[in-house]
């Protein structure tokens, strides 16, 4: 299909005459989108769409077709290459607002490590990191549990309703890691179901939901999401708990809270219930313990939010499906 230019009627693609062919039209003009995009688009669309249809159906009858019903609801809704446009710039706003303006760009390499300080993002990520192995468990819980029971009840015959309400319920979880992966490491994801095509009989949909390689790839994150979570926390709490103890190991001790110990246990920083916290370091290195958890701080800060960016990758290309043209 060719491209429309201003002014020109041969190249202009032809009015669409249903459902499924509009929505054809706007997948191609949405060519190049956020794959994230083109899927809430025609969830949109197709939505729209088939309410005008069946309420002109009830109100005219047998007496309007689906190309007279779309030709109508195209003059409200817009035309193909017109809504996309539309969702071009609307997605171009909402980013612009939901986003935090991005940290003023330094040009030393001391004002670029240090002024992760100042990137929401990096935070963000690294609560993530702490999540993700919450999240981890509950995903890997219910995939091992959904497939284990439905390969139990394959035999039976409640076993076919089970299977498809478990993939079902995949689905709709993988929009709910979709918000959170959006809202904490900026990734663009779905905000509408998948795109299955509802003019469909409901047995050609359900075999399409199982031969749908996105939704195997979705179980493949949510089992993946177990091992990276554990990972992700044990590298984000081991960071954050190395740096504050490098940091305040010497304040406790230029503060007075340490008390001095001439035995093998060197500084006595702390005292609870009898389990002593101790430094057998000397007082020349405390302040290079100081200045190294303060590094080892910024530098937590920005493994987080190279971790948070790849992940939103890996969550991108695996609960998204790829647009193709």
């Amino acid at each position: 299909m060719n491209a429309a230019h201003p002014g020109s009627q041969i190249d202009s693609p032809r009015l669409p005459v249903s459902i499924s062919e509009y929505l054809d039209q706007l997948r191609a003009a949405l060519t190049g989108a956020d794959p994230a995009l083109v899927q809430d688009a025609l969830y949109d669309a197709e939505e729209y769409l088939r309410s005008e249809l069946a309420e002109h159906a009830v109100q005219g009858g047998l007496g309007k077709s689906e190309a007279e019903v779309i030709a109508a609801v195209a003059s409200s809704y817009g035309a193909p290459e017109e809504v996309a446009g539309i969702y071009r710039d609307t997605e171009v706003t909402v980013q612009t607002a939901l986003r935090a303006p991005p940290p003023r760009p330094r040009q030393s390499l001391p004002g670029r490590f240090f002024g992760v300080a100042a990137d929401p993002r990096a935070y963000a990520a690294l609560f993530y990191m702490v999540l993700a192995f919450a999240t981890g468990i509950f995903y890997f819980t219910w995939v091992i549990t959904g497939i284990s029971l439905s390969a139990g009840l394959a035999v039976l015959i409640i076993g076919i309703p089970f299977v498809i309400l478990f993939f079902g319920s995949v689905r709709v979880l993988s929009l709910v890691e979709g918000r959170i992966v959006e809202v904490m490491l900026g990734e663009r994801m779905p905000r509408r179901p998948l795109y299955a095509g509802r003019g469909k009989p409901w047995l050609e949909r359900i075999k399409d939901m199982f031969v749908d390689l996105r939704t195997w790839s979705t179980l493949l994150y949510f089992v993946a999401m177990l091992p990276l979570g554990i990972v992700y926390f044990t590298l984000a709490v081991t960071l954050l708990s190395t740096a504050i103890a490098f940091v305040v190991a010497p304040v406790l001790v230029w503060t007075g809270f340490a008390d001095v110990h001439s035995n093998a246990y060197g500084w006595q920083l702390l005292n609870i219930d009898g389990d002593i916290i101790t430094t057998s370091l000397h007082a020349w290195s405390l302040p290079l313990l100081f200045v190294g958890g303060i590094l080892l701080l910024f530098a937590t800060l920005h493994i987080a939010r190279g971790i948070g960016y790849l992940h939103g990758q890996l969550a991108k290309s695996l609960l998204v499906r790829q647009a193709v043209y």
